[in-house]
């Protein structure tokens, strides 16, 4: 163990006295860093969730939209079948229902429409996926920073205890890269 020394009075500190400082220092510092990692995991809890609503609402739509593809498959069938016979009410009926398949946009309920809908749901999810990996290593790096600073306690070690603040300190930037990414990729 290296020696300690009090700043104040000059004297070097026997080992219960060193730790009893680390120990004052290392609670606050364990204090802080916990609620950094209880911010990042109630963030990166809202981005999961993000993820997984918007990987239900796009399949919900495609559903959608693949039942309305059916439908319009089998209103082009009867649209043949409605030619051959010379039922030309019958046709131009078909022909409108095959139109509003294809694009409703007074309901939002078209093909058209609903693939809009579809893509916008998986757009705003692959948004929030990119959010997620930072997260977790950010969440990883303050439960590390947490490790090193009890550790330090027990080592009595003031080298221990800055190495934690730095892995906080990293933690901290890969946050904030989960929030607002910032760093190009």
């Amino acid at each position: 163990m290296k020696q300690m020394i009090d700043k104040v009075t000059g004297k070097v500190l026997s080992r219960s006295e060193a730790e009893a400082k680390i120990k004052d220092k290392a609670g606050w510092v364990i204090t802080v860093i916990a609620l950094l990692l209880a911010v990042n995991t109630y963030l990166a809890n809202g981005y999961s969730s993000k993820v997984l609503s918007n990987t239900i609402a796009a399949n919900n739509v495609w559903a959608f939209y693949q039942a309305k593809s059916i439908k319009q498959t089998l209103a082009e069938q009867s649209l043949d079948d409605a030619i051959v016979r010379g039922d030309k009410a019958k046709a131009e009926k078909l022909k409108a229902k095959i139109e509003r398949y294809e694009s409703e946009p007074e309901k939002g309920e078209g093909k058209k429409e609903l693939m809009a809908k579809a893509l916008k749901h998986e757009a705003d999810r692959d948004l929030a996926k990119k959010h997620g990996p930072w997260m977790t290593f950010a969440g990883t790096s303050y439960q590390l920073a947490i490790v090193l600073l009890s550790a330090s306690i027990l080592a009595v070690s003031m080298s221990m205890f800055y190495a934690s603040i730095g892995v906080s300190l990293f933690g901290f930037l890969l946050m904030s890269q989960g929030i607002w990414m910032w760093m190009p990729f």
